[in-house]
């Protein structure tokens, strides 16, 4: 009887922490006026109405001349692409920029904890772009100033939307509703201590094995997939005493999915503003240098903002080391916001 009870009290305790993630409390989303489920209505995607989530967070405070013209930021929390950091990393995020007259979207997109892996991820920032630019009139935003700021997974995110916004997600579901030729390329990206690489040495395996899934294959066509049409996520069916799950990712797609990979980076990359902790205990500091000399090597326009002390998960929780001894959000990011003329 004691062992069922400790058995049940350990699920209900675990249920209980990842609740905490996906689904936060209503006074941590204070600000918020509005939720939209991006795929409510399309065909074929009804049943993924309920992972897929913009939280909206008008502005605050009028710093545009044009108040009917403001810039937006598609927020993209972090949580291993398994679950969600909803409340330091999105809505604390979200408070912020609306704090500087954006309208700011927190991004609910699907996760391995419901068993969602690539594309999924891609095709909700794309559904989410692709939502905001189509009603900026609606939304009083200016289209050409949408920008996107993820933390961990959520900085991959946001740096894959800007690097592979060419391979349409969208229309690859074949659903006219949500055909498009609209730009999917968000203006400016934040990835913040990012998961970047997908190689062995520095990858964040939790992450990885998130978003790739298991899903064998003995074939891997690299220039099929560089071209706009993704071949469904491979790993080799491969046993050894390391690696008792039976399965190894090919070389072929641990590159196509690093985003320190040149190949990667198209020549219009946006402006890119990078941050990471040379502490960070959970996604090792190396994937964010990797990810600066590439920015480098390509001539992308970005800054790279690094501090000894501040680990990881820190988002923008005003009662964070980083925030407090950094104020990184308004002596770095807010300068570099008006430096590439989002903000005036």
């Amino acid at each position: 009887m004691k062992k069922n009870s400790a058995c049940l009290l350990f699920i209900c305790s675990t249920i209980a922490f990842f609740s905490a993630f996906v689904q936060p409390s209503f006074a941590s989303s204070k600000g918020r006026s509005e939720k939209i489920y991006l795929w409510d209505g399309i065909p074929k995607m009804e049943t993924q109405k309920r992972d897929t989530v913009l939280h909206v967070f008008p502005p605050s405070k009028k710093n545009e001349s044009d108040t009917k013209n403001v810039p937006a930021v598609i927020i993209c929390p972090g949580g291993s692409y398994h679950h969600l950091g909803m409340k330091h990393e999105g809505f604390d995020t979200a408070r912020w920029f609306a704090s500087k007259g954006f309208l700011a979207f927190v991004l609910q997109y699907r996760v391995a904890y419901n068993e969602h892996h690539f594309p999924d991820q891609l095709a909700d920032f794309q559904r989410a772009i692709f939502y905001i630019r189509k009603n900026h009139e609606k939304f009083g935003i200016d289209k050409n100033r949408i920008g996107a700021i993820g933390f961990s997974a959520g900085g991959h995110l946001v740096t894959m939307a800007a690097e592979f916004a060419e391979r349409n997600q969208l229309n690859l579901l074949g659903i006219k509703e949500i055909e498009t030729d609209e730009n999917l390329r968000p203006d400016f990206v934040m990835p913040i201590y990012p998961v970047v690489s997908m190689q062995d040495d520095i990858a964040h395996k939790w992450s990885r094995k998130s978003l790739l899934g298991h899903q064998y294959s003995v074939s891997f066509d690299e220039k099929n997939f560089i071209s706009n049409q993704f071949s469904i996520p491979t790993a080799s069916k491969k046993f050894s005493l390391f690696n008792i799950r039976g399965f190894k990712y090919s070389e072929e797609i641990k590159s196509a999915f690093s985003m320190e990979n040149p190949k990667n980076v198209p020549s219009d990359m946006p402006p890119v503003f990078l941050l990471a902790c040379e502490d960070d205990p959970v996604v090792l500091y190396e994937n964010s240098v990797r990810l600066e000399k590439t920015l480098s090597e390509c001539g992308v326009n970005h800054v790279f903002v690094n501090f000894p002390k501040g680990g990881h998960g820190f988002g923008m929780n005003p009662k964070s080391y980083a925030i407090k001894t950094y104020a990184w959000n308004e002596k770095n990011l807010l300068p570099w916001l008006v430096e590439i003329g989002v903000l005036k």
